[in-house]
């Protein structure tokens, strides 16, 4: 048997927060490998920038929003993307939020805004694209958690919790699904620098600590993921599931850098 391929050409891929950071970088990386890709966010003016971005790259997109936190949306979203490219291969759930303050003095709502956005939003979506995937025996869902998922980042207990909860689910389909034809995999970011996060990163002593633990001494770039997404969104992972890929520069691994 020859080896399975990595290229993405034919296939529909719909990025879930793909108009900005690591979702954005993922949704261009997928058009580039060949994926028809549909990036959708929250905001009609980010939505159609990226929109554009994929179309100067001669892939096939439409330009819709949604969002996660309304299953509705999210069922809409799927309707306009089968009308326009006919199905979805590829799943890809970047969405997320998170908000730092002492665990003492967070509220339920804030825990449950944060919870119905990263956990809940992601359960509603491979919900709703995984009936559909389920019906055509082939999918590839690629949802995005944290290394915060594995270790503690102080004050963010809220979002650390969700990011556990979703590499959970993400095993947990992962068995349901595994033997049709359905593969659920997850990829662990490590410290990315974006346009939310660069301030944090470049002026605060938190950010000096996580450069510190990370063995590479330096933050990653969001096209860095490329790569593991359009692995686990290729054919060549036919056998991979229930996995957490970790991109981290040797965060998870180090201990003693020096």
């Amino acid at each position: 048997m020859g080896v399975r391929s990595l290229e993405l050409e034919g296939k529909v891929a719909v990025v879930i927060g793909g108009t900005s950071g690591i979702g954005r970088a993922i949704a261009l990386g997928l058009a580039e490998a060949g994926a028809d890709v549909v990036a959708t966010g929250r905001h009609t003016d980010q939505v159609k920038l990226v929109a554009a971005e994929i179309g100067a790259r001669r892939k096939q997109t439409c330009v819709v929003t949604a969002d996660v936190t309304n299953r509705a949306s999210l069922e809409g979203l799927l309707s306009r993307v089968l009308g326009n490219l006919g199905k979805v291969d590829i799943l890809v759930n970047s969405a997320g939020q998170i908000k730092r303050q002492p665990t003492i003095d967070s509220s339920e709502s804030d825990w449950q805004e944060i919870i119905d956005t990263n956990l809940m939003g992601v359960l509603r979506a491979c919900q709703i694209f995984g009936e559909h995937m389920l019906a055509r025996k082939y999918g590839r869902i690629i949802n995005i958690t944290s290394l915060n998922a594995f270790v503690a980042l102080y004050e963010v207990a809220a979002y650390a919790a969700s990011k556990a909860a979703v590499q959970s689910l993400t095993r947990s389909l992962a068995v349901e699904w595994a033997g049709k034809g359905i593969c659920v995999n997850a990829i662990a970011p490590g410290v990315f620098a974006t346009s939310f996060n660069s301030e944090l990163l470049e002026t605060t002593p938190r950010g000096q600590e996580l450069l510190m633990r990370t063995p590479m001494s330096r933050y990653g770039d969001p096209e860095e993921l490329v790569g593991t997404a359009v692995l686990l969104a290729s054919d060549a992972a036919s056998f991979i599931t229930g996995s957490v890929i970790t991109v981290d520069g040797g965060f998870l691994a180090s201990g003693v850098n020096q």
